[in-house]
């Protein structure tokens, strides 16, 4: 079910939420955190749809603010929409449209609709305040997640990231390399037990989850790492490949398809292994899982970005 509300006030909004409860429509009970999605106009969709399905494994209140800029026909007022049941997964969806003046206080405008003694989650899938720590919103939440790769320059939010970074901070270029580090590291626990002398990884180009990749490597086994993002020719966008050098011969794990990787290791047969490409509702679900500091990203971001030096053209 979906209420629109136009031209109305946050009190509005919370009152009908709590006609809804009463009338036994969706209940808050049981709901574990409250998220917060500022998007803009015309994009929100895409990422209501992401927490609908991330809202299964993590039942919760999103409230999705969109700020419209002075510009527009319409100007200072407030449009709501109230999506429960079907329309709003295990959760409750709440869309507010901000025109105008109204846009100015974020706060003030999200406050009176949080969950009590519930932990609050920012996310922003598309543009990102430069110090998300430090935004209106960023303010209130206990994490925030950004996506470098959804700003227009990829590899400069990544620069933006290691200077602004802030524990709670989070973003989707980390959360993309889950599967890649999993793999990595469980071929590295088995024998033969060599060093790693360098390594090398290869992408797509202005995919930043690449350089957080050639990052983490570089702090985990402290030998040169290079950073290639020229490659093309794939259907996807991301990840090519990674190449651990040793003296016994290469490891090597490349995507071979947008569901798969080939593993291959001297001495051995290869070995496809099922690794999909993660989608926004995956990247999701697993930050918010945990929403304490995450100190490994942390030092990757702070430490690791910084030395690694890509190949770009």
């Amino acid at each position: 079910m979906i209420l629109e509300l136009p031209d109305t006030t946050t009190a509005k909004v919370a009152k009908e939420l709590v006609n809804l409860r009463e009338e036994g429509g969706a209940v808050a009970l049981g709901r574990v955190l409250t998220l917060l999605i500022s998007t803009t106009l015309g994009e929100e969709e895409v990422a209501i749809a992401a927490a609908n399905e991330a809202s299964r494994e993590h039942p919760m209140r999103v409230i999705v603010l969109s700020v419209i800029e002075p510009e527009h026909s319409i100007s200072n007022r407030l449009d709501a929409e109230v999506r429960v049941g079907g329309d709003a997964g295990a959760s409750e969806v709440i869309v507010l449209r901000a025109y105008g003046k109204v846009g100015s206080d974020q706060q003030g405008l999200v406050t009176g609709l949080l969950l009590p003694d519930t932990p609050v989650v920012a996310w922003w899938p598309g543009a990102a305040p430069k110090k998300v720590s430090e935004s209106a919103l960023g303010k209130i939440a206990q994490c925030r997640i950004t996506d470098s790769a959804a700003q227009s320059e990829p590899l400069q939010a990544l620069n933006d990231l290691s200077r602004t970074y802030s524990p709670g901070d989070a973003d989707f270029a980390w959360t993309r390399l889950t599967l890649w580090r999993t793999q990595l590291a469980a071929v590295l626990d088995q024998p033969p037990y060599e060093p790693i002398i360098e390594a090398h990884v290869t992408s797509t180009p202005d995919f930043p989850a690449a350089k957080m990749l050639a990052a983490w490597l570089q702090l985990q086994l402290q030998v040169p790492v290079t950073c290639d993002l020229t490659h093309t020719g794939l259907n996807w966008r991301g990840i090519h490949g990674v190449r651990l050098v040793r003296k016994s011969g290469d490891i090597e794990l490349t995507r071979v398809e947008p569901t798969t990787a080939r593993l291959k290791q001297p001495d051995q047969p290869n070995h496809d292994i099922s690794m999909p490409l993660r989608s926004l509702r995956d990247c999701l679900a697993e930050e918010l899982r945990r929403l304490d500091p995450d100190e490994v990203y942390g030092r990757v971001v702070t430490e690791g970005l910084p030395q690694i030096k890509m190949v770009t053209t």
